[in-house]
């Protein structure tokens, strides 16, 4: 029964890693007629609404003294910092190197994970994580320019801000994963999300005049399928496996990524790339062989 709720959780977190890989692109596509903040705005405020719809269904809450601290924390690495440093990186570099950037976020993970939560770091889950970084640099150098990367260093900057952001949301939403459902932490993020970006939205862009058809449909996806499904997918991981585990599957990324922007982007794959894409997915298996069971979560106090 505990191996099937592992396999259970490793799908959610594959499918998730799918959205979020397609999210490049549809923030890309919506970033050329929609300023950022509006863009990220809207996905928050149609993923508030989704959860305000879906209320009674939210799971547990068991809120103790002091977790404030740690959800207000929670929000102000994601979506609030996160989706300003990612807005800045996609206006500078390619959705596929943003996508490739994030496989360096499980390492930074695995330590934080190991310092603050106390799990313990496999051989294989190191060796695994390492060939996936090795196959997401692999795709990186195999990769050709193009003119969707005007200045591809200072984006990849960014993006690994984003990734630092990632890291204490992911130890900070295992933290708090045993009290709270995924479905009450995805939601408190699109809330906060959407009071955060309004008022910063508001004061930074203007409004578009009009909004092409192909706009409005990739932020309707972003706000729907990837803030509700992506999140919630990840948040079920999270809360049924090592964080330092979970964040494995993050390597996925680049992958799905190049995929989607090969197909919507017209970014073309190369055979190197096919190549490395096959490196990162062997990583990932690796970093979950024969894993040992979670240590209980919540010693960050």
């Amino acid at each position: 029964m505990a191996q099937q709720g592992r396999g259970v959780a490793a799908a959610c977190l594959v499918l998730a890693m799918a959205l979020w890989g397609s999210s490049f692109i549809a923030l890309k596509l919506a970033f050329q007629e929609v300023a950022p903040h509006w863009v990220i705005f809207v996905r928050m405020a149609l993923g508030s609404l989704i959860f305000l719809a879906a209320w009674r269904w939210r799971g547990r809450l068991d809120y103790r003294p002091g977790d404030w601290k740690y959800l207000i924390g929670l929000a102000a690495c994601e979506p609030c910092l996160y989706f300003i440093f990612e807005a800045l990186a996609l206006q500078h570099t390619s959705a596929s190197q943003a996508g490739m950037i994030t496989a360096l976020l499980p390492l930074l993970v695995a330590v934080g994970a190991y310092a603050l939560l106390h799990e313990r770091i496999t051989r294989s889950t190191l060796f695994g994580f390492l060939l996936a970084v090795a196959g997401a640099i692999w795709l990186s150098l195999a990769g050709e320019s193009d003119n969707h990367a005007p200045q591809p260093l200072l984006g990849n900057f960014y993006e690994f801000l984003a990734m630092l952001c990632a890291t204490g949301y992911t130890l900070l939403l295992k933290h708090l994963s045993s009290r709270y459902s995924p479905f009450f932490l995805t939601a408190m993020q699109a809330f906060i999300g959407s009071l955060f970006f309004l008022p910063l939205a508001w004061a930074t862009s203007p409004l578009p005049a009009s909004v092409s058809p192909l706009g409005i449909a990739a932020m309707i996806y972003l706000g729907t399928v990837v803030t509700v499904g992506a999140y919630g997918l990840y948040n079920f991981g999270v809360s049924r496996l090592p964080a330092s585990q979970a964040t494995g599957y993050i390597n996925l990324i680049p992958v799905f990524t190049l995929v989607f922007a090969w197909g919507f982007l017209g970014e073309r794959l190369t055979g190197m790339q096919v190549l490395a894409a096959g490196l990162v997915f062997a990583g990932v298996a690796l970093s979950q062989w024969r894993s040992t069971a979670p240590t209980p979560a919540g010693v960050l106090d």
